[in-house]
């Protein structure tokens, strides 16, 4: 019998259910994207990770470093390669969850910022109409300009949205304010309940929220001309096995 095809919400899902992570006390697994580049570009890649961090285009400043020969969650890193675990932002989706907000992820895209002020989505791709993952595949079509935000405050980056019932705001708010306090960072807008946000409609009796994308990063990288392979949602990390990307010896 053949396999039936699995759509990205379904993973998800699937993911944000195992998210243990406690903002508060810094502990439990998330979900992480790892990305694998040349061992010689490493010291370049990581200081415009870090310039990604501080400018707040990132959804946290923690990385894991995995050396040519090592695997993981059965990827082996390449020889001559170098590969990054980053923080994904499907793992507030299981923040979310974790507090009991009903949600429904709706998708990624590409999002237009002026004056450091998201505007609106440009291109996005349901969750529900696609197998592989929307900001993996955006990065890809070189449509970005996370560098000229980070350095001017105008251009587009990678983010993603979902949707959360309105009843559960209290819940909503009370998780920004536990998050303000820790290592992730990761949201960008919040709306109000019944109306569209950054130009993607909301269904009724629901708020949009909005998170950056958590190969934001990494897509900087690759528009300074470094290769990469990008593998997002590869799977769960603890974040006691993680360090901040500051005070790394790159």
């Amino acid at each position: 019998m053949p396999r039936l095809l699995k759509f990205i919400n379904h993973s998800i899902e699937d993911f944000a259910m195992q998210v243990t992570y406690n903002p508060i006390e810094g502990t439990g697994q998330v979900v992480y994207n790892l990305s694998v580049f040349r061992t010689c570009d490493l010291a370049p890649a990581v200081d415009i990770v870090r310039g990604a961090c501080r400018s707040g285009v990132c959804v946290s400043d923690l990385v894991k470093f995995i050396h040519e020969g090592e695997s993981i969650d059965g990827y082996t890193i390449p020889q001559g390669s170098t590969g990054i675990c980053t923080v994904c932002s499907i793992t507030l989706d299981g923040l979310l969850l974790k507090r009991g907000v009903p949600l429904n992820p709706i998708g990624g895209g590409v999002i237009e910022i002026v004056d450091r002020i998201p505007r609106r989505f440009t291109q996005i791709i349901r969750y529900e109409d696609t197998t592989i993952d929307p900001l993996q595949v955006l990065a890809s079509q070189d449509i970005t300009s996370i560098s000229r935000v980070i350095s001017t405050g105008n251009g587009t980056i990678l983010a993603n949205i979902r949707e959360c019932h309105m009843e559960a705001e209290p819940l909503v708010a009370e998780l920004l304010d536990d998050l303000a306090e820790s290592r992730f960072t990761g949201v960008l807008e919040v709306g109000m309940p019944n109306s569209p946000l950054l130009g993607v409609q909301i269904s009724p009796q629901y708020i949009g929220m909005v998170a950056v994308g958590g190969t934001n990063p990494i897509a900087a990288v690759k528009e300074s001309g470094y290769p990469v392979i990008t593998r997002a949602m590869k799977g769960l990390l603890d974040v006691s096995e993680m360090e901040e990307i500051s005070t790394c010896g790159y």
